[in-house]
C-alpha cells in the first residue's frame, strides 16, 4: 500500500492524482447540487448515485479502499436501489415531481446552514480537540480487528438494520397494492 501511495505522489503521477481528485470532487459537488435543485424524484436518485460514486472515488484516492468499496456496494448499490424501488412502488408515476412548500424550504435551508456552521467549526484549526490520531504512512489499518468488530460485537445491529429495510420494502409494496384496489 505504501508503494502505491508513493507512486501516486511521485512527480510524474502527481498531475494525474490531482486531476482525478478535481474530477471526483467536481462530480460529487455538481451532482449534490443537482439532487437539491431537480424536482424529478428519479433524477434525484440518479444524481445521488453520481454523488456517491464521486465520494467513493475520493476515498480510493485517499487510500481507503474499504470505505470506497462500502460506499459503492452499500450506498450506491443497495440504498439507491431501495430508494428507486420505494419511489416506484409508492407513487402513481415513477416520474413524480417533488413540490416543496415554502415552510419546508425554510426549514431545510436553516438545518443545512446550521450543519454547515457545525462542520466549519469542527474542521477549523482552533478546534484541535476533534483531531484524531492518524495512522503513519508505513502502518496499515487493522482490517482484521474491523472485521472481528463487525461480525462479532456489531452483528446484531447489522442484522436488525437489514430486517428493518426488508420490513420497509414489504410495507411499501403492501401500501402500493392496497392503493391500486
Amino acid at each position: 500500500m505504501t508503494a502505491c501511495l508513493a507512486q501516486i505522489s511521485s512527480p510524474e503521477t502527481g498531475f494525474i492524482a490531482s486531476a482525478l481528485f478535481y474530477l471526483f470532487a467536481i462530480m460529487a459537488g455538481a451532482a449534490a447540487v443537482g439532487v437539491v435543485v431537480t424536482r424529478n424524484v428519479v433524477r434525484m436518485a440518479v444524481m445521488l448515485m453520481f454523488t456517491l460514486i464521486g465520494v467513493a472515488g475520493l476515498y480510493f484516492l485517499l487510500g481507503a479502499e474499504f470505505l470506497a468499496a462500502v460506499q459503492l456496494v452499500i450506498y450506491a448499490g443497495g440504498t439507491l436501489i431501495l430508494i428507486v424501488f420505494g419511489v416506484m412502488l409508492t407513487t402513481k408515476s415513477p416520474f413524480a415531481r417533488f413540490e416543496p412548500k415554502m415552510a419546508e424550504v425554510v426549514v431545510a435551508v436553516t438545518i443545512g446552514l446550521v450543519l454547515l456552521g457545525a462542520m466549519i467549526l469542527a474542521i477549523s484549526p482552533a478546534n484541535a480537540r476533534f483531531a484524531s490520531n492518524p495512522i503513519s504512512a508505513g502502518q496499515e489499518y487493522p482490517m482484521a480487528r474491523l472485521g472481528q468488530a463487525l461480525l462479532g460485537d456489531y452483528v446484531v445491529p447489522f442484522e436488525l438494520i437489514s430486517v428493518l429495510l426488508l420490513v420497509v420494502m414489504i410495507g411499501a409494496a403492501y401500501l402500493a397494492k392496497a392503493r391500486k384496489r
